[in-house]
């Protein structure tokens, strides 16, 4: 039975609400000729109460009829009028007079005013005795007439006024006709914004306001500087305006006794330092100043207890090193700034949140969390990475972080060098020696150190040290040589061989190899040490001169021979030779076989040779010596040039 009367009462009050757009007193008519309650009314009528309740104003003249104007009260909480003129206003604030405090209207919202002054301030005054608690004003044309208005305050249930895009046309007026109405307002809540407003006076006495919103006007330093009545102001909204000190802004807050959140985002704010310390209010703990034009000393100039920073969009390029100390400071946002890396944490020792995105920060540094370790989150990403030994730190990093990294991989992406551009971080590698420094020149000097051990040992192995010292003293000579040109006769063959061997085989030689070789068949000149050099030269030099002066060179090979010094000195001369003119001029006479354990190291060329050349054995039955001699006197036979000195059948 209930709930049959609770739907014929219902509908009952959608029939009231329909015959309010024929009412003849304040002529209201539906958006396209309907009335729709907005907030769960259904079509039949039943079980919901009416909450939105959207009304377009007009001027058509409408018939008579009657209202239950308590059914209203009750059943309405939020109305929208919009198209308000002039003509149009005893209307309408005939209509919100019944809307007394007790009523279930607590929304108004009225856009597209065009009315002036006075007009304006009767439907303030209208509002501020009724039901209302949240006032919005959207889109108002103040014609003319701002004159001084006695606005009672008292008495209201007010809690929230938002005034948007107000155009005022009267040119003269006094300015604190029109801030003072708006400054004393015994409510909690106000915002006015897009109104192109200069300048908002301090209330007359200790205000209630809890939260004031002026965005985007034209509002400068001058504002509010020594207020000492908004002590219960906590949230304070300036975006976009036209503030430039950041000390004068610091200055301004320091009489808000409660004030926790300032947004003055988008001004014209700097701070190049000043004499004068700034002074926030100490209760400040949230404070927006991205998108201005602050630098690096605005460190010096920040609340003190600060919790949350949004420096977002300024100039900044670092944080000075002892400078701030906010040691409460939570949240920090560096995003779009000149930032070349991260910021360590000596001054901000609670950070937790820090964003550096769009910097340029090339190579971060990779003792970032160490400085900080209570940061849980890091927004690095969109930085132009130069790709090097120096970024694959931060990289490990990121791997030891546990995800602290905000958006890894995919916003960080090598910019530098131009062949890795595009590559993600992660899928970024160089080797452990490559960027190791330390590893690389430990690495570097172990290989130098095996590198000297090696020719070292291969030096002592083939005795270069004596073959350098032996070429050494062939170009000597010969740099004597030219310097000291022999006589043409000089440098003509003398001798159809110099012969090269060991002291201890001295006794063969001169009793079979040079009687044999002197007094044979021809007429052979040999040269031999002990009667061919040349007294005050020295013995190299003699060398060097007694084998270009023979056709050929005999070697007389035997273990005894591999042990002499100067005959390797004679036999590296003859090699030279050979080489150098390109002649067939080495015979070697192996006297007595040499076990190659016993050759030393250094005379790899005799082992050369005796490996690649045909040698004359030495043989050890007299039937066979003949040839020998033969096949000797065969190799080395050649005209010489006549000569005094080439005498033949001379002996010992």
């Amino acid at each position: 039975m209930s709930e049959n009367t609770n739907s014929l009462r219902n509908f009952f009050v959608y029939k009231c609400l329909l015959a309010l757009t024929f009412w003849n007193h304040v002529s209201l008519s539906v958006e396209n000729e309907l009335l729709t309650p907005s907030n769960n009314f259904p079509e039949d009528g039943s079980g919901q109460k009416i909450k939105s309740l959207p009304l377009l104003y007009t001027n058509k003249q409408q018939s008579k009829s009657s209202f239950d104007w308590v059914v209203i009260q009750n059943t309405t909480e939020s109305l929208s009028l919009s198209e308000i003129t002039n003509r149009s206003v005893k209307k309408l604030v005939a209509l919100l007079s019944n809307f007394r405090q007790g009523s279930g209207l607590q929304n108004l919202t009225l856009t597209n005013m065009s009315v002036d002054w006075s007009a304006l301030m009767e439907i303030f005054q209208t509002v501020w005795h009724s039901s209302i608690e949240y006032f919005n004003v959207n889109r108002v044309t103040q014609l003319a007439d701002v004159n001084s208005y006695d606005f009672d305050y008292s008495g209201t249930s007010m809690k929230a006024l938002t005034v948007k895009k107000i155009h005022i046309t009267d040119l003269y007026f006094t300015q604190d006709d029109l801030y003072r109405i708006f400054a004393d307002m015994n409510i909690a809540d106000m915002t006015i914004a897009e109104s192109e407003m200069i300048h908002m006076l301090c209330p007359s006495s200790v205000s209630p306001f809890r939260h004031l919103n002026f965005l985007k006007n034209d509002l400068t330093d001058l504002l509010f500087q020594k207020c000492d009545n908004l002590i219960q102001l906590e949230t304070l909204i300036l975006q976009r305006n036209k503030f430039e000190s950041l000390l004068k802004v610091s200055f301004m807050t320091s009489r808000m006794k409660s004030l926790k959140y300032l947004d003055m985002s988008n001004n014209l704010l700097r701070h190049d330092g000043a004499d004068v310390p700034c002074q926030w209010a100490a209760s400040l703990t949230e404070l927006d100043l991205s998108s201005n034009q602050l630098a690096d000393a605005v460190f010096e100039c920040l609340p003190a207890n600060i919790k949350k920073l949004d420096l977002q969009n300024n100039q900044i390029s670092s944080v000075p090193k002892g400078m701030a100390d906010l040691k409460s400071l939570e949240e920090l946002n560096l995003a779009s700034n000149r930032l070349a890396d991260l910021p360590g944490c000596s001054a901000f020792t609670s950070l937790q949140f820090l964003n550096t995105e769009m910097n340029s920060i090339l190579t971060p540094s990779a003792g970032f969390f160490q400085s900080c370790p209570r940061v849980r989150e890091l927004q690095a990403g969109h930085n132009p990475f130069k790709c090097s030994c120096e970024l694959q730190d931060f990289i490990r990093l990121e791997r030891q972080s546990g995800g602290k990294l905000f958006g890894w991989p995919s916003a960080y992406v090598c910019e530098y060098p131009e062949g890795l551009r595009g590559t993600e971080l992660k899928d970024f590698h160089l080797s452990e020696l490559a960027c190791n420094t330390t590893l690389l020149l430990v690495t570097a000097l172990l290989l130098t150190l095996v590198l000297v051990a090696v020719v070292a040992f291969l030096c002592i192995y083939l005795d270069v040290p004596w073959y350098v010292r032996m070429t050494w003293q062939w170009t000597q000579t010969k740099r004597r040589a030219r310097h000291n040109p022999p006589r043409e006769q000089e440098t003509v063959l003398q001798f159809h061989a110099f012969i090269s061997y060991s002291e201890r085989d001295a006794l063969w030689v001169k009793n079979e190899l040079i009687p044999n070789l002197e007094r044979g068949e021809g007429c052979v000149q040999l040269c031999q040490h002990e009667r061919n050099f040349i007294p005050g030269k020295s013995i190299v030099e003699n060398i060097i001169d007694c084998i270009e002066k023979s056709y050929k060179s005999i070697f007389v090979l035997s273990p005894n021979f591999v042990q002499s010094e100067w005959c390797h000195y004679e036999l590296y001369f003859a090699h030279h030779k050979l080489f150098s003119e390109n002649s067939n001029s080495l015979i070697l006479i192996l006297l007595e076989p040499i076990p190659p354990y016993i050759i030393p190291a250094r005379y790899h060329k005799l082992k050369a040779l005796m490996a690649k050349r045909t040698y004359l054995e030495w043989p050890k039955e007299r039937s066979k010596r003949a040839l020998f001699w033969a096949n000797l006197r065969a190799a080395i036979n050649i005209n010489l040039p006549s000569s005094d000195e080439n005498r033949c059948g001379e002996t010992d």
